[in-house]
């Protein structure tokens, strides 16, 4: 009753009044493309009706300019294409402001559980004193990423606000302007960001909507533990990686870190500044003045100067002075005002966010054998050292390092950015860069190099503010997770380390090139193993696990339904926080308005916290395991023969959209790591891998392997085991029913033209076969007769988005086409293949 309910709020609120506005947009008269947004919907029609009868992109367009836009020469039908690429990236932002306005009304008939409903559920059950501890300590970590699938300008960002407000009041002229406005503003970067440009994008959603979303939420949680003082103002926190994640990114360097760490406080500091402006109208008692006034300068200064250091105490003394002065002298008049503006001072600090510094191992392997050899205690290669005195000198030899003394551009960066980390925790306070994260972590020199660096680099006789974070990304990292921390515990300089920290050690997994290297089910069920195993490691050390998920938008990078996720995770995963990055356009996407952010953090607490409340015990029985652990090791053995098919590197080379990921403004940092003439998988970045699958609409990260296990399974007659272990095990029916999300935005007819070809007909078959047999398991695993008949509201929207990017698609296809057959027009094919990548990222809100 609830999903039809739901199913008729979107059809009404989305559905129809896309429908309408899109009718509007249409039919904008723009200079030089008179009728071409009324050729869209034709164009559409066309190409559906075409690809189900067999028609290739070639033929379809080729008919379509004869038959319909009467465009004769080639020349203009380029310039006909890229017209039809602008209308479509608008019509995705129409429609996304659309659906985000219509958001507010959507949760009132969904079956996810808030923060309201839990708090009931616990007056019901007289259980305050149970969770209050847990409320008191536990935390969420969203971690915002500068990963290529956010390119939407301040601009473009200020047009979507005003759209969703004009759709929410249905004011029909506004709309109309607002729709022109848009079509004539560009949507895309005139040059490639960087990262300062990628971190203020960011930082953008960060003042306009983080701001005041989490000061609500913070106010809504204390005003409803009414039976004990709630002061947790790290429940919910924000990571941020731009200007501080620098793995594969030469663009980022000290000098980059510094300037988003000044960015990042000073707009702070404008929040707190808008604030007070308007707490002054409140506060006009005459005792209170001169603490205001003091405030009122601090933060101008903080604002306007970042020469002039303005502490935590200096902003939250003031404000102390007048909460007691209300309280005593003027009958508490505009507290609860006040109160929340303190506890926003209390929550976000000096550093509005916590950037993460993160490197590549490689690059630290790089810096320490510079640094050893500089020192004579190597002559080449750290393999001249045994490991034994290779963890010595890390530990006990005193030495302190200068970038001047070094020629590599990547080692004096390296040194610099660490001797820098001490500064910038005095202006932005200790909270605002505390964290360094080693990608591919495999062993423990991957920890213990950062830890050496720190102790070179300037913190020699000083606590090391900071903690060090290994990254297990590939199936032998997560292997050899266990024996890594096992061993760093056990090291007497490293455990008095993680004592100052508070008997804590961060962890992080990674979801995209686990997935990359191990295929969907194998990397999931590796990563669930790798933190039971991991938490028990903590544990018997007395420490606290923390564990960080690195996921993408995707299923194949980790994303899907965020609750349904951490709400199986089994009880031998420590649960003490819940962290996790949010990458690309699903920053927008997912986080963008300030009702989408409270409710997706709701369903992060409410996952983390809903063990403790309802009592639960999530549990994997060894039977399932052992089941979980033979299809896994099933479909892995299907994805790792498909990744070592001669073909698979060839075709996405040459078939898919790989190589234009590169060419697109989208991002400051390079589609793959170092500068090899021969692409390699292992050098791939996660995001153009799983993105040009998506861009093929064949999306095969998220299944591929899937469908061959569950048959095998059927065929040994045991296929009631795994229907019991899906209708039993929340972890492998999430894992499940994400992989069906995957299935259900494929679209195979787009290519079906490969099929043909000599060289990668036969791959392409192989491709389709998984697909179909994957989707036939799944429908008959889950008793659905069609994917995703149980989110029909997420289903009909991905419906609408698809059919909205089709056009671009055949003409992205086509114009692939085109270049194969090295023709006059090749470059601007090119641009045509790199400008249809970004309304396809944006449609699919999570594709790469």
């Amino acid at each position: 009753m609830q999903q039809l309910e739901r199913l008729e709020e979107f059809k009404k609120s989305v559905q129809n009044k896309f429908n309408v506005y899109n009718s509007l947009f249409l039919n904008l008269p723009y200079r030089n493309i008179e009728n071409v947004g009324m050729l869209i919907p034709l164009l559409m029609d066309q190409s559906e009706k075409g690809l189900k009868s067999g028609l290739n992109p070639k033929e379809i367009l080729e008919g379509f300019f004869k038959n319909y836009a009467e465009v004769a020469s080639e020349k203009d039908q380029i310039d006909f294409m890229f017209r039809i690429i602008q209308y479509v990236e608008r019509q995705v932002v129409l429609y996304d402001s659309v659906e985000d306005a219509a958001f507010p009304k959507l949760h009132k008939h969904s079956s996810s559980l808030s923060l309201k409903d839990y708090f009931q559920l616990v007056e019901k059950n007289k259980s305050w004193d149970k969770i209050a501890d847990k409320l008191d300590s536990f935390s969420a970590r969203i971690v915002l990423t500068a990963h290529p699938t956010q390119f939407y300008t301040p601009a473009i960002l200020d047009i979507i606000t005003n759209l969703r407000s004009l759709i929410l009041e249905d004011k029909i002229d506004e709309i109309d302007v607002a729709l022109q406005q848009l079509g004539l503003t560009s949507l895309i970067n005139a040059k490639k960001p960087t990262p300062l440009d990628e971190a203020k994008n960011i930082i953008y959603t960060l003042r306009h909507v983080y701001y005041d979303a989490i000061g609500d939420l913070y106010a809504y949680i204390k005003g409803s533990t009414n039976s004990f003082k709630f002061e947790n103002h790290d429940i919910v926190r924000l990571g941020f990686w731009p200007g501080g994640d620098r793995d594969g990114n030469p663009f980022v360097t000290a000098d980059i870190t510094k300037d988003v760490m000044n960015e990042l406080r000073i707009n702070i500091m404008k929040c707190y500044y808008n604030d007070l402006k308007a707490l002054q109208h409140k506060l006009t008692f005459k005792k209170i003045q001169d603490p205001l006034n003091e405030l009122r300068a601090n933060l101008y200064r903080a604002m306007f100067d970042p020469s002039k250091e303005v502490g935590y105490e200096d902003i939250i003394g003031p404000l102390n002075r007048i909460r007691e002065s209300l309280e005593n002298d003027y009958h508490k008049l505009y507290l609860k005002d006040l109160e929340k503006f303190i506890d926003k001072v209390k929550i976000f600090k000096t550093h509005f966010a916590t950037i993460d510094i993160r490197q590549d191992h490689s690059i630290h392997t790089k810096v320490m054998t510079e640094v050893l050899k500089k020192n004579g205690f190597i002559k080449e290669t750290l393999s001249e050292l045994s490991e034994e005195k290779l963890i010595n000198i890390l530990l006990e030899e005193d030495m302190t390092l200068s970038p001047n003394d070094f020629e590599e551009e990547i080692v004096k960066d390296t040194i610099k950015n660490i001797g820098q980390l001490q500064s910038i925790q005095q202006r932005n306070g200790e909270e605002g860069c505390n964290r360094y994260i080693i990608s591919n972590s495999e062993d423990i020199f991957s920890i213990l190099f950062v830890y050496g660096l720190f102790r070179w680099c300037g913190w020699k006789d000083k606590t090391i503010t900071f903690d060090i974070v290994p990254l297990f990304e590939t199936m032998k990292g997560m292997d050899s997770a266990q024996n890594t921390m096992h061993q760093l515990f056990n090291l007497k300089a490293y455990r008095t380390h993680l004592t100052n920290r508070k008997d804590r050690q961060t962890i992080m997994l990674g979801f995209s090139d686990g997935t990359k290297d191990g295929g969907y089910l194998k990397a999931n069920w590796s990563i669930l193993k790798t933190k039971e195993v991991l938490s028990e490691v903590c544990d018997e050390n007395n420490i606290s696990a923390i564990f960080f998920d690195g996921r993408g938008g995707p299923p194949a990078r980790g994303g899907g339904k965020t609750h349904r996720f951490y709400a199986a995770q089994t009880n031998k995963v420590a649960n003490n926080e819940i962290q996790l990055t949010i990458q690309g356009q699903t920053i927008t996407s997912t986080y963008g308005t300030k009702e989408q952010f409270i409710y997706n953090s709701e369903q992060l607490l409410t996952a983390g916290l809903s063990n403790t409340i309802l009592e639960k015990e999530v549990t994997i029985s060894d039977d399932d395991r052992n089941l979980i652990e033979e299809l896994s090791e099933t479909s892995f053995e299907k994805y790792d023969a498909l990744k070592h098919h001669d073909k698979f590197m060839p075709y996405l080379e040459n078939m898919s959209t790989l190589k234009y990921y590169t060419k697109a403004n989208i991002g400051s940092r390079p589609g793959k790591r170092g500068n090899k003439a021969k692409l390699e998988l292992t050098d791939l970045r996660a995001i153009s891998f799983v993105g040009s699958w998506s861009q093929l609409k064949q999306n095969v990260p998220g299944y591929f392997g899937i469908g061959t296990a569950l048959k095998k399974l059927k065929d040994s007659g045991r296929f009631a085991e795994a229907q019991k272990l899906y209708n039993e095990v929340p972890f492998f029916q999430a894992l499940m029913m994400n992989s069906m999300m995957s299935l259900s935005k494929c679209y195979f007819e787009l290519t079906s033209y490969m099929k043909q070809n000599d060289e990668y007909g036969d791959f392409w078959d192989i491709l389709l076969n998984e697909y179909n047999l994957s989707k036939e398991m799944l429908l008959e695993l889950s008793g659905m007769k069609i994917l995703m008949e149980k989110e029909a509201v997420s289903r009909e929207s991905i419906k609408i988005r698809e059919d909205i990017v089709l056009p671009l698609l055949v003409i992205q296809q086509y114009a692939l086409q085109k270049i194969g057959e090295n023709n006059d027009y090749k470059a601007l094919y090119e641009k045509i293949v790199t400008r249809s990548l970004y309304g396809n990222i944006n449609a699919s809100r999570n594709s790469a």
